[in-house]
């Protein structure tokens, strides 16, 4: 359905074009696969195999030309010298490209990290003021003991400021409540 024709007739002129243009992180791709492999066992042993195929190849001479045995490469192996440097002049611009690549990453990670941890201080250092201020109003609270200290107190207060009036006298509950006065009436 995506290249039907029909579909083909909807879409603008220039989207039809074909584009020799890659696709954004396609060469990045690229990059950091062919480094991970040129950095890989598997790399080497192949690159071994390979090397000494070619010499063994070279020197028995199994390379028949105008009736008898000829070295294609002979012993100083010029045209494996070249085959490595060909080799190595595509390797390492790959190479430094994932590496640019990775050092990219690593330092928008960085960034973040650094980001983070800022906003992590600026959270800790505001719960450390709340969590100091918790305190401090836990010390304020009145306890019960306290409190019972203080009704003591005001109603001995009270008890010795009252003239004396034979209507008042104070009520006691069974609750266990203080005594209050009861109303003339």
């Amino acid at each position: 359905m995506r290249n039907s024709p029909s579909r083909r007739l909807y879409t603008p002129w220039t989207t039809r074009r074909p584009s020799l243009r890659p696709l954004p992180g396609a060469y990045g791709q690229f990059t950091k696969h062919s480094a991970h492999f040129f950095g890989t066992g598997r790399y080497l042993l192949i690159q071994t195999i390979v090397v000494v195929l070619w010499i063994a190849l070279n020197v028995s001479a199994i390379r028949w030309q105008h009736g008898d045995w000829r070295h294609w490469d002979k012993p100083p192996f010029n045209w494996l010298n070249l085959a490595f440097s060909t080799q190595a002049a595509f390797a390492a611009p790959l190479i430094l490209a994932a590496q640019n690549r990775q050092e990219k990453r690593d330092r928008l990670v960085t960034k973040e990290d650094r980001r983070s941890a800022l906003q992590t201080k600026a959270d800790i250092g505001y719960l450390a003021r709340e969590l100091a201020d918790l305190r401090l109003a836990i010390e304020e609270v009145p306890t019960r003991e306290y409190l019972r200290q203080e009704l003591e107190d005001l109603r001995a207060l009270l008890t010795d400021r009252l003239p004396e009036n034979p209507g008042i006298e104070p009520v006691r509950t069974g609750d266990g409540a203080e005594p209050r006065a009861k109303e003339p009436g």
